[in-house]
């Protein structure tokens, strides 16, 4: 039952998401890149330095500018409230923030159905979902474990002394994912010790001095930790092990079936003009043909996964209802 439960989690999420029946287009490779779409865009990200969004939207920026799609980008961290703090400013404030792209991810769902702020995607416009990132468990370079297997055997032995720190609420995405990956391991999913800090930034302050055993984050976040040596990877959630960093050994090949991967898009301000949301697009889609763009993905260890407003819209939609069936089964939604 447990294995089965990360099977479905997984499938939600992996490769074309097959499992809900999303169309999800992946971008072939050696088109030449684009004129100039945009003079410039402004990047709202949701959490503090050194987290996912904050990668996912100054690697975008510098892929779209170095390309010469877009004129300039800037970039503003507005943590709060597990991301409700910049989504309420990008509502309350539409009408000045028609050159804002906010950045966000599975969590804008999760957050939304436990309740933790009052908008949800609706709220918003669609612009783009553009990569999946996959999570991964990290731990300090002196730490005594080497694996996940060993930090599962720690578990087992004391749930209590074995605490996961994540860049996100409980019950959000960090969160989840090291349920479903203690899960897969045999272990009560509900009863993993999660401590939240506010983007990756803190929380691997927390792992390297002690104050948590592990944490929770996405791969991309942990690859430059890892090759300067301050971290190390216990697991990664990919089906294979990633080129980004490949010595990074994945949760299958340790013997827990379980995978995953977090899409992270962009969203504008709600009442956003059709030909501004239409330029947005034009200047993501054609960001995929362009070096620059494959430079960034790589080095991070994302993965292409593009679909563009009504079809981002569709995604999201179905997502949201296999996850309120998934976290109601797992104990986070009643």
């Amino acid at each position: 039952m447990l294995k089965a439960n990360s099977r479905v989690y997984a499938h939600l999420f992996v490769g074309a998401v097959a499992a809900v029946g999303l169309s999800i287009s992946v971008l072939a490779n050696g088109a030449q890149a684009a004129d100039k779409v945009l003079d410039k865009v402004h990047f709202l990200i949701p959490g503090g330095a050194g987290g996912g969004w904050d990668g996912t939207a100054r690697g975008t920026g510098e892929a779209l500018t170095k390309a010469g799609i877009v004129g300039s980008a800037s970039y503003e961290n507005m943590s709060g409230g597990g991301g409700g703090k910049a989504i309420g400013f990008l509502i309350e404030n539409a009408a000045s923030n028609h050159g804002t792209l906010m950045v966000n991810s599975t969590p804008i769902v999760i957050r939304s159905l436990v309740g933790r702020f009052p908008h949800n995607f609706r709220d918003l416009t669609m612009i783009a979902g553009t990569i999946g990132d996959y999570a991964a468990i990290i731990t300090g370079k002196n730490s005594p474990f080497k694996d996940f297997k060993d930090l599962v055997a720690a578990y087992k032995a004391n749930p209590r002394k074995v605490s996961v720190g994540g860049g996100s609420v409980p019950g959000g995405m960090d969160h989840l994912v090291a349920a479903m990956a203690f899960q897969s391991a045999g272990a009560d999913p509900t009863k993993v010790k999660y401590i939240p800090f506010d983007a990756g930034g803190k929380l691997n302050a927390a792992i390297l001095s002690g104050e948590v055993a592990a944490g929770s984050t996405g791969f991309s976040e942990a690859v430059a930790l890892a090759k300067s040596g301050e971290m190390r990877i216990l697991a990664v959630t990919s089906p294979k092990r990633v080129p980004a960093f490949k010595d990074a050994p994945t949760l299958k090949e340790q013997g827990f079936d379980t995978t995953f991967v977090n899409w992270r898009g962009f969203f504008g301000a709600p009442g956003l003009p059709k030909d501004k949301a239409d330029q947005y697009r034009k200047a993501i889609a054609a960001m995929y043909n362009t070096p620059e763009w494959k430079a960034v993905r790589d080095r991070n260890g994302w993965v292409d996964i593009h679909n563009s407003g009504k079809d981002f819209t569709a995604f999201l939609v179905d997502q949201e209802k296999v996850i309120k069936d998934l976290m109601t089964k797992l104990g986070f939604l009643k």
